[in-house]
């Protein structure tokens, strides 16, 4: 993109990689520079917490706020009930409302690490969609808000067509959700003077969706910005990891699990991690980006404090990283590693079981697989006995469980 921002958020967004797509750069831009603006995201309630593929947006709402603009988080209580079908390969699974209700309250926990609330103009705003969705009037809202929808139009958009090119059904609930989040912006302009939506770029049907319906009945100038889809370099989904996502809620992943996340950074990442997912000068983010040898791994620990700092705290990062040079470089237990506490009356547990409940592996087939490739260790020592049982007195001190060299757990009593 060769556009020359006027605007400190739009050139942060631009200079950092945070841009694959922006409806109109110049009016943006020109908003943007003409006093305090406001823009949202939208997070559907599908799990207790986000995971990282979400941190992008995240941030960019933080930068939002940085440089003096108001974020908007938009928690979707009621497009969760219909489910976004943006290039799913089928229909996500329906939750109740006491699910979507729980969901959100544990989502909601990681917002105020990266954003301030409160009154003040670019304090952020926590809404819930559901406010003015679950008491819309169906015929209603099919006569003021669908007629501006063109059924032709809605079945080019790539996340719809990719759908039906594969000759996967695409219910007509889903087909709905497009309309329901392009009412959400129009609602927001409307309450909020909210005039900027940030997705990601699987969103921008949906996005455009948004500023036709609030151009097209309010005759509102609003506008959209995507971020990339972001795949590590061998091409995986962000957002995963060997053992599962990388959520950020410290109940669902510790932070020592998400230190170690960025830590594990390829080489050829780090510079555009640091770049995203960190408040790094720009110039410090491209050197360490170009570092090699044994140096690139003090700008992956820079990086994974950096990251971990904003997520769970300066003390959290701390104590990861020092868990991770006792565990690594002295051969050490190491305080912060995750844990799993078992009673008397659990034991005695084989081995097999243990490295299971640890979440070293997700089977027993799959650990038994792990012993069999010489991938499990016991207190540093190889683990070859798929039969071991472990009692009281084996658990007189911890023990040690290693599956590869940068996944363990420390298996403790309580007594």
């Amino acid at each position: 993109m060769t556009y020359q921002p006027k605007s400190d958020f739009l050139a942060v967004m631009l200079e950092r990689g945070f841009v694959a797509d922006c409806t109109n750069y110049e009016g943006l831009d020109a908003a943007l520079t003409n006093g305090c603006v406001s823009g949202y995201i939208g997070f559907d309630a599908t799990a207790r917490s986000l995971h990282v593929g979400s941190l992008i947006q995240i941030m960019m709402l933080r930068w939002l706020q940085k440089t003096g603009h108001q974020p908007i988080t938009l928690m979707g209580g009621g497009t969760t009930k219909v489910g976004d079908p943006s290039f799913r390969a089928d229909e996500r699974p329906l939750l109740t409302p006491v699910q979507i209700d729980e969901n959100i309250a544990g989502i909601k926990k990681v917002f105020s690490k990266y954003l301030t609330y409160g009154d003040a103009p670019t304090d952020a705003l926590m809404l819930n969609n559901d406010e003015w969705l679950d008491g819309l009037n169906y015929l209603e809202f099919l006569r003021d808000i669908g007629r501006h929808f063109s059924v032709n139009r809605m079945l080019s958009f790539e996340s719809v067509k990719s759908r039906l090119d594969r000759e996967q059904s695409l219910s007509f609930l889903e087909f709905n959700y497009m309309i329901l989040q392009a009412y959400d912006f129009l609602e927001l302009n409307r309450r909020y003077g909210c005039i900027i939506q940030f997705g990601g770029s699987d969103q921008w049907g949906n996005i455009v969706n948004g500023i036709d319906l609030s151009r097209r009945v309010d005759d509102a100038h609003v506008y959209g910005l995507t971020s990339p889809l972001l795949t590590t370099s061998d091409g995986k989904k962000m957002g995963k990891s060997a053992d599962g996502a990388v959520w950020l809620n410290a109940s669902m992943r510790s932070p020592y699990e998400f230190w170690q996340f960025w830590r594990n950074t390829s080489d050829a990442d780090v510079g555009r991690f640091l770049r995203l997912y960190t408040e790094i000068p720009i110039g410090e983010c491209n050197r360490m980006g170009e570092l090699g040898g044994s140096e690139i791994n003090a700008a992956k620990v820079e990086l994974a404090n950096a990251v971990t700092t904003l997520c769970h705290g300066a003390k959290a990062a701390e104590a990861a990283e020092a868990t991770a040079r006792e565990v690594f470089e002295k051969g050490g237990i190491g305080s912060d590693l995750p844990s799993l506490h078992l009673s008397e009356d659990d034991l005695p547990v084989s081995i097999v079981q243990l490295i299971v409940k640890s979440g070293l592996a997700k089977s027993g087939k799959e650990a038994k697989r792990l012993i069999a490739d010489n991938g499990a260790k016991i207190d540093d020592e190889p683990l070859t006995n798929p039969s071991l049982m472990i009692d009281a007195t084996a658990l007189k001190k911890p023990i040690k469980l290693s599956a590869g060299k940068k996944r363990h757990s420390i298996i403790r009593l309580r007594f």
